[in-house]
């Protein structure tokens, strides 16, 4: 008994064959602002401070969920992108890190800041914000992603974790 008998003879074919598989492809949104305030977020300015990015996000203190956000920089620390994490609810908001790390890779940051908002006003960090800052370092330093700071604000107030040596 051989193969041929058993099965036949082997047919050839030379029609091409086709292989189907998913490509992912990075789709970016640009929202375009148009407001008189003309010095809001000037393309090209590099955050060196905390109160620079309190400055900019202070608006969150008037948000009535807990907003999280990431900011994405490039090497100069100039904003790429903007992610708004989650919008929780009055006190807490949920963040992933696979969510937090996938928009960073797909706008190839360099870096990259936190900023939540603490609707009570009291920009205090909780247990939960401490253990998800270190989380979210830690996984930066093993992706290449850096996790400059993580701000919280409050009313008229911010807390930074690395003034406060948090980080």
């Amino acid at each position: 008994m051989t193969i041929d008998t058993l099965f036949g003879p082997e047919e050839v074919t030379n029609k091409p064959r086709t292989i189907k598989f998913k490509q992912i492809k990075a789709v970016f949104e640009t929202l375009t602002v148009r407001e008189e305030v003309t010095d809001y977020l000037k393309t090209g300015t590099r955050f060196t401070s905390p109160t620079q990015i309190y400055e900019t996000f202070s608006f969150l203190s008037k948000e009535t969920k807990e907003m999280f956000i990431t900011v994405h920089l490039d090497g100069k620390n100039r904003i790429i992108c903007m992610d708004i994490v989650s919008i929780g609810s009055l006190n807490q908001s949920i963040v992933h890190m696979r969510s937090v790390f996938q928009t960073a890779c797909l706008s190839a940051a360099a870096a990259f800041v936190c900023i939540h908002n603490h609707p009570s006003g009291d920009p205090t960090p909780s247990s939960e914000d401490i253990a998800i800052t270190r989380r979210l370092r830690e996984a930066g330093e093993l992706m290449g992603i850096k996790l400059l700071d993580h701000i919280i604000i409050g009313d008229n107030e911010y807390l930074s974790f690395v003034e406060r040596c948090f980080i």
